[in-house]
């Protein structure tokens, strides 16, 4: 059923893997679909298309960057890589598949990632806030100095944190199969202090701006 709602305040990612033809859809696929199902149902909530491109609605937008940084850290731990916008607005029309729905957080979502490839960035946000959207895509662009540079054991290290964020230095030790010293040279070499500073900063300003 297809229908009209109310105003409510969403996030909307847009995303596409950089060349992803580099390796069979198989390494990175349903890694891809176990993050994208954990927030929603397929295809009403997220939906990968063109055989690399996604898209997937954020219900609570504070939550956004950190699955966006998630998706990230997913991709370069099979060296692969995407670029990614999000858009937060209002869901005007709720359709059946995430692809027909629409509203300005789609809007939003799709200027952004239109500008990426031609900008060389991989994520931006756009909330139509000029002054919000200035600074965190200031910081985005600073932390992707460290971000699109992430080795494999870097980026191992930042997904396992974020999917497990209770665990201590030394349970993530366990579960990374490496002593507490390597755990805290990853999570240097990661700079995660500084994503979490991102994530957290980020989260607190989205508050500020939606109802």
């Amino acid at each position: 059923m297809n229908f009209y709602l109310y105003l409510i305040m969403i996030s909307i990612i847009t995303g596409d893997i950089i060349n992803s033809r580099k390796l069979p859809s198989n390494i990175w696929l349903d890694g891809l679909k176990r993050i994208l199902n954990a927030h929603g149902l397929q295809p009403k909530n997220w939906e990968i298309f063109r055989g690399d491109a996604f898209q997937l609605e954020v219900s609570e937008p504070e939550e956004a960057m950190r699955i966006a940084i998630q998706i990230k850290a997913f991709l370069k731990t099979v060296k692969l890589d995407a670029r990614m916008s999000i858009g937060l607005g209002d869901k005007t029309y709720d359709a059946s598949k995430i692809s027909e729905s629409n509203g300005t957080a789609f809007v939003r979502s799709g200027e952004s990632f239109d500008q990426l490839k031609r900008q060389k960035n991989t994520l931006a946000v756009n909330t139509g806030n000029g002054d919000f959207d200035n600074e965190i895509n200031l910081m985005l662009r600073l932390a992707q100095t460290f971000m699109n540079n992430w080795l494999v054991q870097s980026a191992e290290f930042v997904l396992t944190a974020i999917e497990n964020p209770t665990l201590s230095q030394e349970e993530m030790g366990v579960k990374l199969k490496i002593n507490q010293a390597a755990v805290s040279r990853r999570r240097k070499r990661a700079q995660f202090d500084l994503i979490l500073e991102l994530e957290n900063h980020y989260r607190e300003k989205i508050k500020s701006i939606t109802p």
